[in-house]
């Protein structure tokens, strides 16, 4: 399939995440499934986190990158779901163990929310296993509606889970 990340692209941020299997290998398979139609710019470091939810499973291994990509936000999104697919991921109940998980987190500045799409992703402010990569590799993306950065929204936060930086995905 031809890549579909001309020049003329829309900035994303995505968020991925694993605990089944081998997760530091699925995220890495991810983001090469991803460069089909992501020009990746910049992948974060890959953090160790507690579960969010759901406590009674592995700890997740999360990354966030950002790129470029030429497809409108729900064919990005029908796109991303393919790679879970690919990738082993079962849709069992919210927050479950996972072999991989890939949000959507922000699509240029937009601010969308419907059925199928909520832009930015709603609880990206809350987590700490998105703020922590987030802020490490765009630390002044600004949210379109709490119009903070990702440092200031990082270092706002309180009662986030435990997250530990591991190191780059290649290492």
């Amino acid at each position: 399939m031809e890549p579909t990340h001309p020049s003329a692209a829309h900035h994303v941020l995505l968020g991925l995440g694993a605990n089944l299997g081998d997760p530091v290998a699925q995220l890495a398979r991810a983001v090469e499934m991803l460069r089909t139609h992501v020009h990746v710019d910049r992948v974060s470091s890959v953090y160790r986190t507690e579960p969010v939810g759901h406590a009674d499973q592995p700890e997740f291994r999360n990354l966030v990158l950002a790129g470029r990509t030429a497809l409108e936000p729900l064919a990005l999104l029908r796109e991303m779901q393919r790679i879970e697919d690919a990738l082993g991921r079962r849709r069992t109940f919210r927050n479950a163990p996972r072999t991989i998980d890939v949000d959507l987190l922000a699509y240029d500045g937009r601010v969308t929310d419907t059925p199928e799409l909520v832009l930015p992703h709603p609880r990206l402010h809350l987590r700490g296993f998105v703020l922590h990569p987030l802020a490490e590799i765009e630390p002044g993306w600004v949210h379109p509606v709490l119009h903070l950065s990702a440092w200031r929204l990082l270092a706002d936060a309180t009662g986030l889970e435990r997250v530990e930086r591991m190191g780059p995905l290649d290492a």
